[in-house]
């Protein structure tokens, strides 16, 4: 059996369809049909399902996958151990969050650009448009704020976030704990709100989770970038909520003082991703192991 049309197959049915599966494997979406076919005359079998918006595969797909994507996987790893062994500079591209990847990603890889690792970072803040260029094969490695569903992407947890509401001193000393404890979002509502988004999405999560609410503002100052709104807020414009990595020196040197200390703060969680079967790449693989052992400093 031709290992190329293996190949191709374990692509599309990691990927959920023949155009995914060609953009990843650079081919044609006839080139990547008529090599499925091939492998379907081959096999006397059918191996996906044509649907309207990609394929699924047969259950004598599902086994095939099953039985030939490890070993195509392990010689992908053998393949690229040479190539390592050949080449002083390996390029990683790595997707996620602008903040979060300046600030605690980049940082992380730091050990691995000394041992020969060229990195190429894009700053994105849709989790969505992350994921959707990680499986086009725009990136190696991304840090999203969710699980990934389906074949073609896998996921680990990468570390959680928690959610501080923050305000510069002069509005915080307006504000009674105690009343804040009582009245919360009511009081709140009253003061500025510096955001990301005019759809507030930090603060809406925060008063979903704390108060069991949404908020009845809307925003001041928006600025589509956590340290500019961490910076707003140290100024004085309004109160924010932001994760408590980024704020926590601003809290330590009396710029920030968080207004709350919910008994359960709100978290999120951040996963790292990659394409499925590329584990088996150093470069990718040193990164991840490189990022899951920082990330327990975090």
């Amino acid at each position: 059996m031709d290992l190329a049309l293996l190949r191709t197959f374990v692509t599309v049915h990691r990927a959920g369809s023949f155009t995914r599966a060609a953009a990843l494997l650079g081919l044609s979406q006839p080139a990547v049909t008529s090599q499925i076919r091939t492998l379907e005359r081959q096999l006397g079998r059918p191996l996906f399902l044509r649907q309207a918006r990609g394929v699924t595969p047969t259950t004598i797909g599902d086994e095939l996958a099953h039985r030939a994507a490890p070993h195509l996987d392990a010689l992908v790893e053998i393949a690229e151990t040479g190539l390592d062994e050949d080449s002083g500079v390996r390029t990683l591209h790595v997707a996620g969050p602008p903040e979060f990847t300046a600030l605690r990603v980049l940082p992380a890889l730091t050990p691995l650009v000394g041992q020969g690792l060229a990195v190429r970072a894009s700053f994105l803040g849709n989790t969505e448009e992350i994921l959707d260029g990680l499986a086009a094969g725009h990136h190696d490695l991304a840090v999203a704020t969710a699980r990934p569903r389906g074949g073609l992407l896998v996921s680990t947890p990468l570390c959680d976030e928690e959610y501080v509401l923050v305000a510069a001193p002069r509005w915080a000393a307006r504000l009674s704990p105690e009343v804040l404890l009582r009245k919360g979002a009511v009081v709140l509502e009253q003061l500025p709100v510096v955001e990301v988004h005019e759809s507030l999405p930090f603060v809406a999560r925060y008063w979903a989770s704390v108060f069991e609410t949404k908020p009845a503002v809307a925003a001041t100052v928006i600025a589509p970038d956590l340290r500019a709104v961490r910076e707003s807020a140290a100024s004085g414009a309004g109160l924010a909520v932001l994760p408590r990595y980024l704020c926590e020196d601003a809290l330590d040197e009396g710029r920030l003082v968080a207004l709350l200390d919910p008994p359960v703060p709100p978290l999120r969680t951040y996963f790292l991703v990659v394409r499925t079967g590329t584990l088996a790449l150093s470069p990718i693989a040193r990164a991840h192991e490189e990022l899951l052992r920082a990330a327990g400093d975090w």
